[in-house]
């Protein structure tokens, strides 16, 4: 299993070619185009394949995460892994808190009851500065790295197992 480091992550490729879904919340529209372009950009550099599904918002990710594995159960699409894509950006009033836990402990959820790779690449930030700096390629690259920790995710399934 080949493995390299990046920006001192551990990052494993996995020996399949992998083909993994997308989904990204566009409620902030630029914001969004940064990190999917962190993340087809990774996925590509890693040779893996990948297609884009796009919801309204980060708490509607992990529907479409389940809906895509029960498609694949009914003969669709078996995708090796996901990777999440979204912003909440703190406003004055609660609904950041739940979106931001909600979507976390969702994907969490699936991950670990479906034994599901998934690369979370959901910002929870303070402000729109904050969002921009992890969101850029030329910075903090979230979209990238969610992709990648995805991928390291399926290579670490395939040497330790799980469910198919």
């Amino acid at each position: 299993m080949a493995g390299i480091s990046e920006h001192g992550k551990a990052f494993i490729r996995p020996q399949k070619k992998a083909h993994l879904l997308i989904v990204e919340a566009r409620f902030h529209d630029d914001l969004a185009d940064a990190l999917l372009d962190g993340a087809t950009s990774a996925l590509k550099e890693a040779g893996a394949t990948y297609e884009v599904v796009t919801v309204p918002g980060s708490l509607e990710i992990p529907a479409v995460i389940t809906f895509a594995l029960d498609g694949a159960a009914e003969g669709g699409t078996d995708y090796d892994g996901f990777v999440a894509l979204g912003t909440v950006v703190r406003g004055d009033t609660y609904h950041f808190d739940i979106v931001a836990n909600e979507s976390s402990r969702a994907l969490m959820d699936l991950s670990i009851q479906e034994s599901i790779a998934i690369g979370n690449g959901i910002l929870t930030t303070e402000n729109d500065e904050q969002a921009w700096a992890r969101a850029k390629k030329s910075e903090g690259d979230k979209g990238g790295f969610a992709a990648r920790a995805a991928l390291t995710m399926i290579a670490l399934k395939e040497r330790l197992g799980g469910k198919p």
